[in-house]
């Protein structure tokens, strides 16, 4: 397998990690079968398992009364397979959704809706025991199943967005020869995502924000992706996905300011009392600029979205949230491009560091004395020094400023 770029891996993960990336859609109730938290304590536990017995015999009476391919089946395998992946048993739930979905595909149809929740409760189980190439199998089939039996143009969004993220984590995990096509596919997705809603519910809808979002992911691993010369592979400007990327790179930073602006654009529409102004939108958009080594357009930018946040009523807590310290870029404003962080501050590896008014590392060294986690530590190093942060500013100047003496901890074993 193709091995991606130290960076691309460093915020990959960070980037497609936000709300609903595991999402597995499930509505209605199959959902409520589960309720949060069963695992929480021996009474809960106890509960789970009682449920369990209780779905193993009705699925047994359903298969006395109705035969092996009963008509409702299917659900109860669903309810069966979902409460033993809350309970972490997600070789034994992987097994109770297989079936589920044949029984499904026998009794309803090639192309049934009743395998999409099952389908989708087997990828999430696929992906949680890292088995990624079944996932995208399965995964695979979930989205041409999708396809042929949605009608309701929302669902059939919903579906694009979904396997859109999936591609994205496809691509961090490079399960084929060709990553690139990963992010071909999570760009075009995401673009007939947005067309479906612009056709559906029109140009100012604030379903939009999402794919246009996803797109401007997208637009961050594809300008970071690095392609390679393929000596001895048949990978980098050999491969089909990295001649086409070529294209998507020369055009990369306009369009992201283009998928900035409209965000923004739909965020002063649709802006909710307390809610986080639009000039954070600024922010982000002084983030593409300083991603691309615009410096000094980025800090017009980073200035401007000060004055704005500080004349707003109430969004000066916000100013000092986004600049009043640094952040390593890219920065979603629902990701941590340097996490998995330790829970405290004394992890196995604690590391200090400066970040220059320029967004850059120096300064970089170690406090902790674990001989254990050399190796660990000294990727992190590497890693670090890598990023690029949005550098802390002076809230009454606008100017950029170094910070000196940050730490970051973390645990060898995440």
């Amino acid at each position: 397998m193709m091995r991606l770029h130290a960076r691309t891996l460093l915020f990959a993960s960070a980037l497609l990690a936000g709300p609903g990336f595991a999402d597995t859609g499930i509505t209605g109730e199959a959902a409520t079968s589960i309720q949060p938290g069963l695992a929480d304590s021996g009474r809960d536990i106890a509960l789970q398992a009682d449920q369990q017995q209780q779905l193993r015999r009705t699925i047994t009476a359903l298969e006395s009364e109705y035969g092996a391919y009963g008509p409702a089946l299917p659900e109860q395998l669903l309810s069966l397979g979902l409460s033993l992946q809350q309970e972490g048993r997600h070789g034994d739930a992987i097994a109770v959704f297989k079936r589920g979905t044949h029984l499904a595909r026998v009794t309803s149809g090639l192309y049934s809706t009743e395998q999409i929740p099952l389908l989708q409760s087997e990828v999430a189980s696929l992906t949680a025991l890292k088995d990624y190439l079944g996932a995208d199998q399965r995964q695979d089939y979930l989205y041409r199943v999708q396809m042929r039996a949605l009608s309701d143009p929302a669902q059939r969004t919903r579906a694009l967005l979904q396997h859109a993220r999936w591609q994205g984590q496809a691509y961090i995990h490079a399960i084929d020869e060709e990553p690139a096509q990963r992010l071909l596919q999570m760009w075009e997705l995401n673009r007939l995502a947005l067309n479906a809603i612009l056709e559906e519910e029109g140009d100012q809808s604030p379903a939009l924000l999402e794919p246009l979002h996803e797109m401007l992911r997208a637009h961050y691993l594809i300008s970071d992706y690095q392609l390679q010369s393929g000596s001895g592979t048949g990978h980098g400007f050999n491969d089909r996905g990295g001649r086409r990327l070529t294209g998507y790179r020369k055009d990369n930073y306009d369009q992201g300011r283009a998928l900035l602006k409209a965000i923004h654009n739909l965020e002063q529409i649709h802006r909710q009392p307390g809610a986080d102004t639009p000039a954070l939108t600024l922010v982000m958009l002084g983030d593409w600029m300083l991603w691309h080594q615009k410096h000094e357009e980025a800090f017009a930018v980073y200035r401007q979205a000060i004055e704005e946040l500080v004349a707003d009523d109430g969004a000066e807590l916000s100013a000092a949230r986004f600049l009043g310290k640094p952040e390593a870029l890219p920065a979603t404003m629902a990701s941590d491009p340097l996490s998995p962080r330790a829970s405290t501050s004394s992890g196995d590896v604690v590391l200090e560091f400066t970040v220059s008014a320029e967004g850059r590392v120096s300064n970089l060294n170690r406090l902790d004395d674990n001989s254990n986690a050399n190796g660990f530590a000294n990727r992190l190093m590497r890693r670090l020094r890598q990023t690029l942060f949005r550098p802390r500013f002076d809230l009454a100047t606008g100017e950029p400023l170094a910070t000196e003496k940050l730490t970051l901890a973390y645990d060898s074993k995440q």
